[in-house]
């Protein structure tokens, strides 16, 4: 899966400038805030946004190397963070919320069984069609 998408990375002309003008703009504008706030570090990012800018307007086939790194990461920082993201929130909001059913002894799917109980089914009152209902089922 990862590999695949790895695989099929765009890297059309049109897709190497929009990368070119779009990675160069977030450095030329980091390196204004620098010298802004007057940190001396500025030219570190000014540099290589005013290259990726103008590779990308004259020559953007020189940038896909630099689009295939770039974007290799960004596939794999985002199959990392997706399942740190989806853990943290799995321990934090279902767990909690699972103990709690637990603990209140709730049963939302009505799986407890009752030896009292003839029957499982959950009977519904018929009520007569109507066209309105077909669009709104619930």
């Amino acid at each position: 899966m990862l590999k695949e998408e790895i695989k099929n990375i765009n890297s059309s002309e049109k897709e190497l400038r929009k990368f070119g003008i779009t990675v160069g703009l977030v450095l030329v504008f980091v390196s204004l805030l620098l010298f802004y706030f007057d940190i001396n570090i500025y030219q570190y990012f000014s540099i290589p946004g005013g290259l990726l800018i103008i590779f990308g307007i004259i020559v953007p086939r020189v940038l896909k190397p630099i689009q295939i790194g770039w974007m290799t990461l960004a596939v794999l920082l985002g199959f990392i963070m997706s399942r740190v993201i989806l853990t943290i929130l799995f321990y934090l909001i279902v767990t909690p919320i699972g103990l709690l059913t637990k603990i209140f002894k709730k049963d939302f799917l009505d799986l407890r069984i009752s030896k009292s109980q003839k029957s499982y089914w959950n009977y519904r009152e018929k009520k007569e069609y109507t066209p309105v209902d077909t669009e709104r089922q619930f």
